[in-house]
């Protein structure tokens, strides 16, 4: 074997750190312990088995003392300073050490291993180095001593170092120093290395093959580990271990291989290993992936002994399909627990949505006085962001604080996080503006940025990306990427979004599949199906989320056929649907060019048989949508009475939404009758209820619904729309004037507003719910938020569609007025609301609608 680059080893080197006698010129055998003494050795071993430390000194004693017992007798020195390093007394150690007159390679041996041992490495080097100043010629356990102590402190250098001197020293064929130099370069993460030096042993034993194995496992290269256990296994003629089966089990969890996995499981029932605790643990985390709960509980069952670590995976496992309570009561028959259990029992509480519970057992995991470790306080942080409970989130807030563990990265993060998801924006930016958090921290600008995000300041998160994109104080990854990606579809900003497309691809993160579905769905909101599709297509892997995201785009760009046509495609290629893809294709059938009502429902009914989806209130919402969208109201009203379940009030309000003028109509006032009778309490269906009354007249009622808002503290989601010019948002309220260009807007809306009452608009006052005099009903829609938008576009712009974006559904006179809009203006006006894209069109829209 070639030899590996050299270190200059003198005596400069690191036993410079070390006081060691200059008087170590020669290596002198030792003495044979004379008659005397023969039970010294024996003493010394107990003190160590025992942790009797009277019992070494007093044997040390001794060997000073007995007259037939000379100074240099290095064989009962080199026993006494093992001993006292098993006794954890290093300063003894030290001190008998400096007083061996004739240290031995076995002397400076010891003294290697266990100042590594003890986390003085570099010492334990220097102490190798002074050796061979002495003139003593390391053996092969020097070398293994030596390279595990340059592993620990992770220095290939003076590891390479020494693998030179290995060669030197003609160690190349010494089993134990090489299996020893394999496992330095693969702590040090050279894999080829450890390859190369596995090539070249001309003898190898299982622990050989046990440590590239268990190095390429390490360095996720799992395919490359099963390769080589082929090789093992069939050519080399090696017998398998425990450690063999573990790593192999490993590489095949890992790697999907699961027939490899099955045969690896014969193979150690084979060889009587099934028993072992570390191949029982194995097995377990491959079946907990790649089996069913038979094996797993099996394999848990007939294990004869178990260890934390067993328990633990049998708790992952209930918890990763939702079986919360058959966890904890995996937790509560625990034997012994740690850290470690207490971490995987919150972190499976959080994981099914179950704040509370994971708050309550951390209570307990204080009571029980179980240490804390950084895992543990940010699975708590996101338990309270996940019960979004601000109280309890400031108590968490302050014990982190008080015990002194906002100290790291991830503490902060997560302290950052729980702020945002329980309304905390203040608290969160005081944080990272506070000169005590690392803002070089990658992960507290993505926890900053996805704040603002969760807590509708998208203009705040995308500045803060592009300042840390800027200021490189930020690492590009998969969730930043997503987090801005999604803004920018919900502001409709597709420059933006073009922007960090090209960021994405830069950084390497383009071919990531979330980041490429996020890119389709950011497409598809912006209204540019062409490049949703482009991305679509050049995804070298898809899953059910990138064939969702494409067709929901389609539904969202009102292109229904497109939609079904990607479903046609679905099911050539075998793809089986799941409840978000059955829920979209019912939507597709609104937005079809041709009504196909009665395939729609075929399909509806087939959900069940074909593909074991139950439908849910969201689908009935939908199935009640189309019908009513293609004017069956009768028929949708009987489907809602027909449900297996209670329709919940969304149910009624699709029915309702669809009755043209909902409170004139006999299945109008029915759907209107149910809702009220509900009594709902989100904002959306509290304003819905005011407006019914309003419709109809009664002031007083409505007045008392949104009276009942205000003590509540429940507040309407306020309409607004805004529009995109060079590269600004502007923002319109309803009759806003904030503006610096409102003078021109307004001048300009009354224009339009005279030329499409000449073209034949009638403005449509049963969408005011004020009670006021017509002419007043006539002013609140004249300068609804969509019209001042849409006026500014026209403005601004010439020649080009002019594009809006609304945050709430577009009221019905708005839908009116922009046909007339466009015809008399002789412009696209691209209007994108709550429920996708209107684009009018010569006084027509693509959706069909009223």
């Amino acid at each position: 074997m070639a030899a590996a680059s050299a270190i200059n080893i003198s005596a400069s080197s690191p036993s410079h750190l070390l006081h060691i006698p200059k008087k170590h010129t020669t290596k002198t055998p030792h003495l044979q312990p004379s008659k005397p003494n023969n039970n010294i050795p024996v003493l010394l071993q107990q003190s160590a088995q025992t942790n009797n430390i009277h019992l070494a000194t007093a044997t040390h004693a001794q060997i000073l003392k007995h007259p037939n017992n000379p100074t240099n007798n290095t064989y009962f020195f080199n026993t006494l300073i093992t001993s006292y390093f098993k006794l954890g007394l290093s300063s003894y150690a030290f001190r008998v050490f400096q007083n061996v007159e004739n240290p031995d390679v076995v002397t400076f041996t010891s003294m290697v291993s266990w100042l590594a041992k003890c986390c003085n490495e570099y010492e334990g080097v220097g102490m190798f180095v002074e050796m061979m100043r002495c003139g003593i010629d390391p053996n092969g356990f020097s070398f293994v001593a030596v390279l595990t102590a340059c592993g620990r402190v992770f220095d290939v250098d003076l590891g390479s170092g020494i693998h030179g001197l290995v060669v030197k020293f003609g160690f190349e064929d010494d089993v134990f120093v090489m299996n020893a130099l394999m496992g330095f370069y693969g702590k040090c993460g050279c894999l080829d290395l450890v390859v190369k030096v596995f090539d070249e042993m001309s003898v190898r034993d299982v622990s050989s093959w046990n440590t590239v194995l268990s190095c390429l496992v390490k360095g996720f290269m799992y395919g490359e580990a099963l390769e080589f256990y082929r090789e093992m296994v069939w050519m080399d003629g090696v017998g398998i271990d425990h450690f063999t089966v573990s790593a192999v089990l490993s590489a095949c969890s890992e790697h999907g291989a699961v027939m490899e996995g099955r045969e690896v499981h014969a193979r150690a029932i084979k060889f009587g290993l099934e028993r072992n605790l570390s191949v029982g643990n194995a097995l377990i985390g491959f079946y907990s992936k790649y089996g069913n709960m038979k094996n797993v509980v099996g394999l848990f069952d007939r294990m004869v002994v178990k260890d934390v670590i067993t328990w633990t995976q049998m708790i992952s496992f209930y918890m990763e399909p939702g079986l919360v309570d058959m966890a904890e009561e995996v937790f509560d028959k625990m034997p012994e627990r740690n850290c470690v259990s207490y971490n995987t029992l919150l972190s499976g509480f959080c994981q099914n949505g179950d704040g509370v519970r994971a708050l309550r057992m951390f209570c307990r995991m204080l009571e029980e006085g179980v240490e804390l470790d950084e895992f543990s306080l940010a699975i708590i942080m996101n338990a309270c962001g996940l019960h979004e409970d601000k109280s309890a989130s400031e108590q968490i807030h302050g014990f982190v604080l008080k015990f002194g563990f906002g100290s790291n990265d991830r503490v902060e993060s997560a302290l950052l996080d729980m702020c945002t998801k329980c309304g905390r924006m203040t608290d969160a930016e005081e944080m990272f503006n506070n000169n005590l958090i690392n803002q070089n921290s990658s992960i507290i600008w993505t926890s900053m940025i996805c704040g603002y995000a969760r807590n509708g300041n998208p203009y705040e998160a995308l500045s803060l990306f592009f300042k840390g994109q800027s200021e490189n104080t930020m690492i590009i990854d998969e969730m930043v990427l997503t987090t801005v990606l999604g803004l920018c579809a919900t502001l409709g900003f597709d420059r933006i979004g073009e922007q960090i497309h090209s960021i994405a691809l830069r950084s390497g993160m383009l071919y990531d599949i979330k980041v490429e579905n996020a890119l389709i769905g950011m497409y598809s909101k912006c209204g540019n199906m062409v490049a949703a599709i482009k991305v679509f297509d050049n995804m070298k892997r898809l899953d059910i989320v990138s064939w969702n995201s494409l067709m929901s785009g389609y539904i969202f760009n009102k292109q229904g056929d497109k939609a079904l046509d990607l479903w046609v495609e679905m099911k050539m290629a075998n793809i089986k649907p799941d409840s978000i893809t059955t829920l979209l294709i019912v939507s597709a059938y609104t937005h079809t060019t041709s009504n196909m009502v009665n395939e729609c429902y075929r399909f509806f009914q087939s959900m069940k048989t074909a593909y074991n989806i139950e439908p849910t209130s969201e689908h009935y919402v939908s199935l009640v949508n189309v019908f009513g969208h293609w004017g069956l109201l009768k028929e949708a009203e009987d489907i809602i009475k027909k449900m297996p379940f209670e329709p919940n009030t969304f149910v009624w309000r699709a029915l309702l939404d669809n009755c043209r003028t909902p409170i004139n109509t006999d299945i109008g006032k029915r759907a209107a009758k149910e809702i009220l009778s509900k009594k709902p309490n989100d904002p959306s269906t509290y304003i819905l209820v005011s407006n019914l009354y309003s419709a109809s007249g009664r002031w007083q009622c409505s007045e008392t619904i949104r009276e009942e808002m205000r003590e509540k503290g429940i507040q309407k989601r306020p309409g607004k729309s805004w529009i995109i010019h060079e590269n600004k948002v502007h923002s319109f309220y309803a009759r806003d004037k904030s503006h610096t260009h409102s003078k021109d807007i307004y001048s300009g809306l009354d224009i339009l507003v005279l030329k499409c009452l000449k073209a034949g608009y009638v403005p449509d006052t049963s969408f005011v719910l004020h009670e006021v005099e017509e002419h007043q009903k006539r002013d609140f829609l004249y300068y609804h938020s969509a019209k001042l938008a849409v006026t500014y576009g026209l403005l601004m712009t010439k020649g080009t569609p002019v594009r809006v974006m609304k945050n709430i559904l577009l009221c019905g006179d708005c839908h009116t007025f922009f046909k007339y809009a466009s015809a008399v203006t002789k412009r696209e006006i691209h209007i994108r609301d709550a429920s996708g894209f209107h684009c009018f069109v010569n006084g027509e829209c693509t959706c069909k609608g009223n």
